[in-house]
């Protein structure tokens, strides 16, 4: 049995081509794999606070100097990791957002890239630690972006995964969405596709 941790980040509910994305992810990957556990976290109604002086103060300081406030900031972070840890296999949905990841998702990543947790700092350089897990990347885009300088998604969560260890990703985009219904068809349809074969 494997566990998957699948990230919503889109900030509709209804309408979300990357929502819908990801309800055919999970439907095809329990009928491949009906004893997996699947976890999903929304970002869009469990949001996850940015980046801020709390969890820094969480991170850095003892356990005793810490105020009511860091500690609580360092439990979100710990059960926020720990859901990564503890997964197999990781989803990220993304809708593309001004040329890149919503805030939401960069504010969870900014929680889970830990130093001594999700990598470790060596006199090589920064070594991930969550080697031997996979990752899949189902993102909804109003044009079309895939290999464009305009495209801040796929770098930036290659880097991010591959920072921390996970060097087996797989983007599935879909492409296209607002440039008319022929586009739209045809981003959804290859989007489908490739979904079909990941399980």
């Amino acid at each position: 049995m494997s566990r998957v941790l699948v990230i919503e980040s889109s900030a509709r509910q209804q309408g979300s081509v990357s929502r819908q994305l990801t309800l055919d992810f999970i439907a095809k990957w329990q009928a491949a794999h009906p004893a997996d556990e699947i976890t999903v976290r929304d970002l869009a109604t469990e949001q996850v606070p940015h980046l801020d002086a709390d969890l820094l103060g969480g991170w850095m300081k003892p356990a005793e100097q810490q105020s009511e406030s860091e500690k609580a900031a360092l439990q979100r972070s710990n059960l926020l990791t720990e859901e990564l840890l503890a997964a197999d296999v990781l989803v990220m949905a993304a809708p593309m957002y001004n040329f890149a990841i919503p805030s939401t998702l960069k504010s969870w990543l900014d929680h889970v890239l830990r130093a001594g947790v999700t990598f470790k700092y060596t006199e090589t350089g920064p070594k991930g630690l969550l080697t031997g897990k996979r990752a899949f990347v189902l993102t909804a885009r109003g044009g079309i972006y895939s290999g464009s300088p305009l495209d801040h998604q796929e770098p930036y969560l290659r880097q991010a995964m591959s920072f921390i260890g996970i060097h087996d990703v797989t983007f599935i985009h879909a492409e296209g969405l607002n440039m008319g219904n022929e586009f739209q068809e045809k981003g959804l349809a290859s989007a489908k596709a490739q979904l079909a074969q990941v399980a």
